[in-house]
């Protein structure tokens, strides 16, 4: 008789489903043509609709289903009823099948910490940078990452450089640039057949799955670093590891799968 799925797997597989339906929320609020845009801090540290939607998401969907946990959320949200469009009560079929590794199969649901960041490349979001912008739900067990979820909602999305958009400096103008990225959101680079979006996974000591990794040519050494926040000591420490080629992108999360898949 197969065991059933430990608690990890079961949060993996829970996370998978949950940041799939971010991914949409996220389109979502492109499509409906009006941002949101807050400055929390300062002009590059923005926050949107999206932003706000997909983390009181994420964090509902999770603490109903695991009540135990420990939830840490990017954005200083009030509390408030969650409408229930937004839980996802599903689990990844395909999570669930893979076995747990030994060291953590005997894990409580309370020990383990789940940090969300629910729009990760925001700034880019605004711009109309879409293929930036990924949703991470990371799992942390002692202190420690051993697990986590990457979706991006524009995979197989890519903009031309006429498409580029500034940020706007008014709400007005944030609504027609809303409506012009809906307008756009449906290029896919990969032709008519591909898919728009998709979600990466990963357990420490199971491996990583999602994504078909593509070696770096015999010889070369490519470094991903910050878009938006360069600095003298960025581009010091770029020039001291003497690189062939560096990718300047958007969001944390961004750099993971362009690390991968090393895109110009």
């Amino acid at each position: 008789m197969a065991s059933s799925p430990t608690v990890l797997m079961r949060l993996v597989a829970s996370a998978y489903s949950i940041a799939q339906k971010a991914g949409t929320i996220v389109r979502h609020v492109i499509a409906e043509g009006d941002l949101g845009i807050v400055e929390k801090t300062c002009a590059t540290d923005l926050q949107t609709k999206a932003d706000r939607l997909v983390q009181m998401s994420i964090c509902s969907s999770l603490a109903r289903k695991f009540p135990k946990l420990t939830i840490i959320g990017e954005e200083d949200l009030p509390p408030e009823d969650v409408d229930q469009e937004l839980i996802e009560d599903g689990q990844w079929e395909e999570v669930l099948k893979q076995p747990c590794p030994s060291q953590y199969s005997a894990i409580k649901e309370e020990d383990l910490v789940v940090w969300v960041d629910p729009v990760d490349g925001t700034k880019e979001y605004t711009e109309g940078l879409l293929d930036n912008v990924t949703v991470l739900i990371g799992i942390a067990y002692e202190g420690k990452a051993i697990a986590g979820v990457i979706n991006q909602p524009y995979y197989n999305y890519q903009n031309n450089e006429n498409q580029k958009l500034r940020e706007p400096r008014n709400e007005a103008k944030v609504r027609k640039i809303a409506r012009l990225l809906a307008a756009l959101v449906g290029r896919k680079e990969a032709g008519p057949d591909a898919v728009l979006g998709r979600t990466i996974w990963a357990v420490l000591g199971l491996g990583a799955f999602g994504f078909q990794l593509k070696e770096v040519p015999a010889g070369k050494h490519i470094i991903t670093t910050t878009r938006s926040h360069n600095s003298q000591l960025v581009t010091d420490c770029v020039a001291a590891m003497n690189p062939d080629d560096v990718l300047r992108v958007g969001g944390a999360g961004n750099k993971v799968p362009k690390s991968i898949h090393h895109l110009p």
